[in-house]
């Protein structure tokens, strides 16, 4: 039997671009993520379109997921376009968002420049609501 899921609000971004045909792939998926897990803040940033925005942060693989809780990154990284990993990777940041456990930035494996950027963007979110 499984464990109840926390009453915990994620940002969940997905950092896309428009010329990127796996992008374009994933935002169905994305869509389907959104109706299987609702309750979190949703985002879809086009990092041209929203360059301002997206400020510092450097997406090496399409696409990128970003997930937040209260302005502090959980994860942050690439995805397989596949919904059922997605479900479980939010299903296991509400756990940890929960538990008040917020990884550091070498948990993250990311270079500390690009955990200071998507730190920002995070705050960011936050901010824009």
């Amino acid at each position: 039997m499984s464990e109840p899921i926390p009453d915990v609000v994620l940002d969940v971004v997905c950092l896309c671009a428009a010329w990127c045909g796996t992008c374009r792939e994933y935002e169905a998926t994305f869509a389907q993520l959104q109706q299987a897990k609702p309750g979190h803040r949703y985002r879809w940033i086009d990092i041209e379109d929203e360059a301002d925005f997206v400020g510092d942060v450097d997406i090496e693989t399409f696409p990128t997921l970003l997930v937040a809780y209260q302005g502090q990154v959980m994860f942050a990284g690439p995805v397989l376009p596949r919904l059922g990993d997605a479900q479980r990777l939010i299903e296991v940041q509400q756990h940890q968002a929960a538990q008040g456990a917020v990884p550091s930035a070498a948990l993250l494996g990311l270079p500390a420049d690009q955990a200071e950027a998507y730190k920002t963007l995070a705050k960011a979110l936050t901010e824009a609501r």
